[in-house]
């Protein structure tokens, strides 16, 4: 769900996955007057780490870039390197800080590229900022089997002996992700993703149709896992084609994420938004070999996002949520 928290933007994002929340076009208007102008010069942390820890002696330019739905994003050019500036007026630096996290944590695997997250704090008028790498991207989304292979090469690096979640809560597009540590993959899954979707849908539209029907697959779902080792694997958690492109040399970048330690099958989830081709797959399980019953779970995984999107933009998402919840219930006689 990259549109609610976009990073480095891609020109390749499509809005057809969100008819209800469409990024504008990528502004190409350049300016020298900083998006945080109201603040002053000698107040405004993101000057002042940039011309400290930075390592740049002066700012050239401060370039918009369009595209973000919450936040307002900015490259800043310098004499030593460009950054990429994201600020929020109205939230704390607890989600930035939950982004650099993931951010820091697929970095640190040494595989597929990411944007290097530098500094997150709170803006002095109130709100957050983030400063990251500015990645400057290809004429393209790049080569699918590479991206399949370094995505199964991040999901064999980054490993977590404390089982499935992360150290903090994030957001899946704008809305919480839960991330409480636990030793058991199904329990994860059914009660911090489904669980909380269904709950969230139930206060939000009161469907109790769905809940209860839902509650009913995630308590019976168990034997989708049989003959299954399921490893917490570092997951993107968001991967679907805006937030993937590509550098000036074709390798492949992901971006925007919603991180937590699970079940790699669980990265393909918005796998109908992302656009992955048989060349994708194929390099990848190369890396990732393919687990038996992959194709039966591989609708449940995607039921999650479709939740999600239920309780962003309303009731569009709900008869695909629906259905595969049915689906489920059937193949299980739940």
């Amino acid at each position: 769900m990259g549109a609610a928290h976009v990073g480095v933007l891609s020109p390749f994002t499509p809005s057809t996955c969100f008819p209800s929340l469409l990024p504008p076009s990528l502004t190409k208007t350049k300016t020298k007057l900083s998006p945080m102008s109201s603040i002053s010069m000698s107040h405004d942390p993101v000057r002042q780490w940039i011309l400290s820890e930075g390592k740049a002696s002066q700012i050239t330019k401060i370039s918009p870039v369009g595209g973000g739905c919450i936040n307002l994003a900015s490259r800043y050019d310098t004499d030593a390197s460009s950054f990429f500036v994201k600020t929020n007026r109205s939230i704390g630096p607890s989600m930035f800080e939950a982004e650099a996290l993931g951010l820091g944590a697929m970095y640190e695997t040494g595989t597929i590229r990411v944007p290097k997250p530098y500094k997150v704090g709170p803006l002095p008028t109130g709100g957050s900022f983030i400063i990251m790498e500015f990645i400057e991207f290809g004429a393209s989304r790049g080569n699918q089997s590479d991206l399949g292979r370094k995505l199964a090469e991040m999901h064999k690096a980054g490993k977590s002996s404390k089982g499935y979640g992360f150290n903090i809560d994030n957001t899946i597009g704008s809305t919480p992700q839960i991330n409480t540590w636990s030793s058991d993959w199904v329990q994860f899954y059914g009660e911090c993703r489904l669980g909380y979707q269904l709950k969230l849908a139930l206060d939000q539209y009161g469907d109790r149709t769905i809940y209860e029907k839902g509650q009913r697959l995630v308590k019976s779902m168990g034997p989708l896992f049989d003959n299954v080792v399921v490893e917490p694997c570092l997951l993107h958690g968001d991967l679907w084609s805006g937030n993937i492109s590509s550098d000036k040399n074709g390798e492949p970048v992901i971006l925007d994420p919603a991180c937590y330690y699970g079940h790699s099958e669980a990265e393909f989830g918005m796998s109908w938004c992302a656009g992955f081709g048989g060349s994708f797959y194929n390099s990848y399980f190369e890396v990732m070999p393919k687990q038996p019953g992959f194709e039966k779970r591989r609708d449940l995984y995607m039921l999650y996002h479709y939740l999600n999107h239920y309780n962003l933009f309303g009731s569009g998402y709900r008869s695909s949520s629906m259905s595969i919840i049915d689906d489920y219930l059937a193949i299980l006689k739940a």
